[in-house]
């Protein structure tokens, strides 16, 4: 039986105060369990690339680049506080990587506001060639609209991307065993199957082994200035975000 699986959502040390998954040990780890690919999908930004690419090279495995992007309403708009949804963008060929940091600029130079480096969705319109789109997690804007019971500004959301992406327009589909995604992965399968839309299975990877759990959680209460006994700080739910095998995924996902 082939168990070839490739994470394609994978945050790496560069996910400042965030990931926790070190770029030499993940790729090594990933080696390790047979996998022949990864992708890079940091938040926000994408000062890893070239650490990271030089990384799989050396151990023999295809490095994927990509980003998970804050998409925001209107980049320009800074007044308040603005909702930026995540999107996980991965370049598909040369002319993809150069739009990926072409967007990436923009997010810094033109979108950067409490800090975040946004894009909007006009700006990944014209800047769309070459790359690979997915709905990303539950902070994914088809899944905040499906949360929010807006099901069919989630679905009118789906239709925008496809028809931007065209065949490059993938729904992900994650299940962390959280509630949330018990309540939006049944749309987020309808609209791939009434659209006619790939899927892909991932897992929102910000730790290599599950016992990391605890010092990712430690590095998010630099990030937020808050101490781990705070009851009303940012924490992950469970300790599901790290780098799964073949057959863990698969027990996950096994549609």
């Amino acid at each position: 039986m082939d168990k070839n699986f490739v994470h394609l959502h994978v945050h790496t040390e560069y996910s400042l105060l965030d990931g926790f998954a070190r770029i030499g040990k993940l790729v090594k780890t990933c080696k390790e369990m047979g996998m022949t690919a990864v992708a890079m999908t940091d938040h926000g930004n994408m000062y890893g690339t070239i650490p990271f690419y030089d990384e799989c090279h050396a151990q023999g495995i295809k490095p994927i680049l990509g980003c998970e992007f804050y998409v925001a309403e209107d980049l320009r708009v800074k007044q308040g506080r603005q909702r930026a949804d995540h999107l996980i963008l991965i370049a598909k060929n040369q002319e993809g990587f150069y739009n990926l940091s072409k967007l990436n600029t923009i997010g810094f130079t033109d979108g950067y506001y409490y800090g975040k480096a946004r894009i909007d969705y006009p700006t990944l319109k014209e800047h769309s060639a070459g790359l690979i789109c997915t709905t990303a997690c539950v902070a994914g804007t088809v899944s905040r609209l499906i949360a929010e019971g807006d099901i069919k500004g989630a679905e009118e959301q789906v239709l925008w991307f496809k028809e931007v992406f065209g065949d490059d327009f993938y729904i992900e589909l994650q299940n962390h065993g959280l509630d949330i995604e018990r309540l939006v992965n049944p749309y987020l399968r309808e609209f791939a199957k009434k659209y006619n839309i790939k899927k892909i299975a991932t897992n929102d990877v910000h730790y290599i082994y599950r016992e990391d759990a605890e010092a990712q959680d430690v590095l998010m209460c630099v990030q937020m200035g808050k101490t781990l006994d705070d009851p009303n700080r940012l924490k992950f739910e469970n300790d599901e975000f790290y780098l799964k095998n073949y057959d863990e995924m698969l027990k996950a996902l096994p549609d």
